[in-house]
């Protein structure tokens, strides 16, 4: 009976050693830490509503639109996805085809950018894959 109870108080202990872990502090993993959005970054997000019954071909065509513009000068960063498949909810809009995912390190890079030749090249040359565009720009606080 002894050797019973002493193995039930250690699956106790290591229980309660658990749930005690569990509320510590979690750990910061800083390597993979993105660190270059600092305060006062202009984002600047575009979303793409392609057009319906587009190719697979057409499609990858779009992407090259993404790769024009990455070689435009002042973008601090340049990613781009499609919509994550989180649980839907009235707040979530995971309608869009495409993301774009722009950072600016100031205001006067962003007003370069948007009337750049290349870029306005690139919307003449790609526009005919998207039925709707939505840019939201922010400043980090």
């Amino acid at each position: 009976m002894k050797r019973k109870a002493f193995i039930g108080s250690l699956l106790v202990g290591a229980a309660a050693g658990s749930v005690l872990n569990s509320c510590a502090e979690p750990k910061t993993n800083t390597t993979n830490m993105d660190t270059s959005l600092s305060k006062e970054t202009i984002v600047h997000s575009v979303y793409f509503w392609l057009k319906e019954g587009i190719t697979a071909e057409e499609e990858k065509d779009f992407l090259n639109f993404f790769t024009t513009l990455s070689k435009i000068e002042g973008i601090k960063e340049l990613k781009y996805g499609k919509p994550a498949p989180t649980t839907p909810r009235p707040v979530v809009d995971n309608s869009f085809s495409y993301l774009l995912l722009i950072t600016f390190n100031n205001m006067d890079e962003i007003n370069v950018y948007e009337n750049h030749p290349d870029h306005l090249a690139a919307i003449e040359i790609y526009k005919k894959y998207w039925t709707k565009v939505e840019v939201k720009d922010a400043i980090l606080m």
